[in-house]
């Protein structure tokens, strides 16, 4: 079943893990929306640089440090996903509470590896 999945923190770099998971994640058919600073695109996708209104996200999973995520804060609560996964190097307590407190689920995982095991 597909995820629309945000990539927050998504970069056109190959060797970046967000590059990685955008492209795992359209192998594994999941629609994916990339998210992040630069005015490019991913793999065919283009980076969105605002912070549109979306709808029916299933997950967002962050490729960011927690003091760049500060400013997405309202972003991700209004998107109001099911889940929000918090890769390696990601964790935000701040983020956790909030996200739970609006009834999101937060995951302390690595989105490679959860699409690899058939977890995600």
């Amino acid at each position: 079943m597909s995820k629309k999945t945000i990539v927050l923190g998504a970069s056109n770099n190959p060797l970046r893990y967000s590059y990685k998971a955008i492209s795992l994640l359209l192998t594994y058919h999941h629609e994916v929306i990339p998210m992040g600073i630069k005015k490019d695109e991913v793999l065919g996708i283009k980076i969105i640089n605002d912070l549109p209104e979306m709808n029916n996200v299933d997950t967002i999973t962050l490729y960011l440090g927690p003091r760049n995520q500060e400013s997405y804060y309202k972003f991700i609560l209004n998107t109001k996903p099911a889940r929000i996964i918090f890769n390696p190097g990601t964790e935000n307590s701040k983020l956790k509470q909030l996200c739970e407190q609006n009834n999101i689920t937060c995951v302390e995982d690595c989105t490679l590896i959860m699409l690899h095991q058939g977890t995600y």
